[in-house]
C-alpha cells in the first residue's frame, strides 16, 4: 500500500487530505480529508492533481519505423513523464496510418513499450470505414503531414457519413482556402483565420448531421470559438482543445530568427485571438489543454516544417497558466485531467479500473504534483523528446514539477 497527502485539487473541490493506493493494482483504495501521519506529505506549496492527460500528440512510431528518428513510443513516454503527463492520445498521420483493424492493432502493439498509457486515434481518409471496435478517430480537413486529408468538403462528407455516432476529432482548416492562399509570402497568410472558421462551420454541420461526438483540435481563432460556443448552446455534442503555444504566443512576437520554430498548423494568430483563447478557458468553453506535440527534428524545422515539440513542458506550462494567466485550480484539474480522462475512458483496458482524471476510489493512482512556489528554468538538456528542441529553452516558469505517479509508482523521466 502507498499513501500520499497534501493539498488536493480535483475538478470538483480543493481539500487537505490523504490518498491511499494499492501498489500491486495501481488503483486508489481510499481518499480521506485528513493528513495521515504515515503518508508521504507534500508541502503546502504543492498541489496534488489527478494525473494529467495530453490527448493530442504525434509520437511518430508505426510499423514502418520510418519516423522513429523524430520520436517513438519510448521517447514520447519519457517526454510525457518529464512534463507530468500520465497518458497521451496519439494521432494517426503515419507512413502506415492506422485506418482499419489490422493496421490499428499492429500500431497499438507498439505502444506497450511506453512507460505510460497511450490511446491511439484511427485515421479517417478517402475511402476509409469505421473499425469493428470502438476507437477515437481523427480527420484532417486540409493538407497536413501525411496522406490522410481531403481535397474538398464533398469528399469529406462522402466518407464521414459512414461514421455516424462515432468519436471524431477534426483538424479544422478549409482545403479550398488553403489552396487559394498557397502562394502568399508568409505561413500565417497561407493559412489564414478564414480557413479555420469556414472549416468550423462545416465540421459543426457534420457533427450535428451525423450525430458525432465531435472535437475540434488545437483551436486558435476568436470568431471560430464563438461558433463553437453557439453550437454547444444549441445542444451539439462538440468539445475543443487549445495548445500552450496559442495561449502564450501570438504574431506580435514573431521575428526573422524565430518564425521557423513557431511555424505550426494552425499558425499563431494575433493578440486578440490569443486573449480569446485564455478567456475561453476562464469562461469554461475550452475543454482540453492539448499540446499537438509535433517532434520534428531541428534540421526539419530549419527547412520550414510545421509543428512544435512541447510535451516535455506540459506540467511546467500549467504553472504558467495558474500563476500568470490566472486559471483557477479546479479549471486546471478539469481541462488537464478530468476531461482527458473522460475522453479516453471508453477505450481503456480493465486494469485501469474506473479510469483516469479523478482522485476517487477505484481510479488509477495517477498524480501530477506541482510546486507553485519554486520557479524553474527549463534547459535544452532536459528535453526527452527525440526532437531535441523546445520553444521554451531557457524560459523560467513560475512553478515546477514536484513528483509524478503512474499506477501508484513514482516515475522519473531520467530513469524510465
Amino acid at each position: 500500500m502507498g499513501k500520499i497527502s497534501g493539498r488536493i485539487i480535483t475538478h470538483e473541490k480543493e481539500f487537505l487530505g490523504t490518498i491511499e493506493f494499492d501498489s500491486s493494482s495501481g488503483l486508489i483504495t481510499n481518499v480521506s480529508e485528513s493528513i495521515e501521519s504515515d503518508s508521504r506529505k507534500f508541502s503546502e506549496d504543492c498541489i496534488i492533481f489527478p494525473g494529467f492527460g495530453d490527448i493530442h500528440i504525434h509520437a511518430r512510431e508505426d510499423v514502418s519505423g520510418k519516423h522513429c528518428y523524430k520520436e517513438d513510443f519510448i521517447s514520447a513516454g519519457k517526454a510525457a513523464v518529464g512534463g507530468a503527463v500520465l497518458h497521451v492520445a496519439d494521432m494517426p498521420n503515419n507512413p502506415v496510418p492506422p485506418i482499419d483493424d489490422s493496421s490499428y492493432d499492429s500500431k497499438n502493439a507498439l505502444t506497450k513499450k511506453s512507460a505510460i498509457h497511450i490511446t491511439l486515434y484511427a485515421g479517417i481518409g478517402p475511402n476509409t470505414k469505421p473499425l469493428s471496435k470502438k476507437v477515437p478517430y481523427k480527420v484532417f480537413m486540409g493538407p497536413s503531414i501525411g496522406e490522410l486529408f481531403f481535397e474538398d468538403n464533398a469528399g469529406l462528407e462522402n466518407v464521414i457519413r459512414h461514421y455516424k455516432g462515432q468519436d471524431v476529432s477534426f483538424h479544422c482548416e478549409d482545403p479550398e482556402i488553403l489552396t487559394a492562399n498557397k502562394e502568399k509570402p508568409t505561413h500565417e497568410e497561407r493559412r489564414p483565420k478564414e480557413a479555420e472558421t469556414l472549416a468550423t462551420d462545416f465540421a459543426l454541420s457534420l457533427i450535428e448531421k451525423y450525430e458525432l461526438k465531435g472535437k475540434l483540435c488545437h483551436y486558435s481563432t476568436k470568431d471560430g470559438l464563438q461558433k463553437i460556443i453557439a453550437a454547444k448552446k444549441r445542444g451539439i455534442n462538440v468539445s475543443c482543445e487549445v495548445t500552450p503555444t496559442h495561449l502564450m504566443f501570438d504574431t506580435d512576437m514573431l521575428t526573422e530568427t524565430n518564425h521557423k520554430w513557431f511555424q505550426m498548423n494552425p499558425p499563431l494568430r494575433g493578440r486578440e485571438d490569443r486573449e480569446a483563447m485564455v478567456k475561453g478557458i476562464l469562461d469554461g468553453h475550452i475543454d482540453f489543454l492539448a499540446t499537438d506535440h509535433a517532434p520534428h527534428s531541428i534540421e526539419e524545422k530549419l527547412k520550414g516544417t510545421s509543428g512544435i515539440s512541447q510535451l516535455d513542458t506540459y506540467g511546467l506550462f500549467v504553472t504558467y497558466m495558474i500563476l500568470k494567466l490566472g486559471i483557477p485550480l479546479q479549471t486546471i484539474a478539469k481541462i488537464c485531467a478530468k476531461n482527458p480522462g473522460d475522453f479516453v475512458k471508453p477505450y481503456l483496458p480493465e486494469k485501469y479500473g474506473k479510469g483516469f482524471g479523478e482522485i476517487n476510489k477505484g481510479y488509477a493512482a495517477n498524480f501530477s504534483i506541482l510546486n507553485l512556489k519554486k520557479p524553474f528554468v527549463f534547459q535544452k538538456s532536459m528535453i526527452k523528446s527525440k526532437s531535441g528542441w523546445s520553444p521554451f529553452e531557457g524560459f523560467e516558469f513560475p512553478g515546477s514539477i514536484e513528483a509524478v505517479y503512474f499506477l501508484g509508482e513514482e516515475l522519473n523521466a531520467e530513469r524510465i
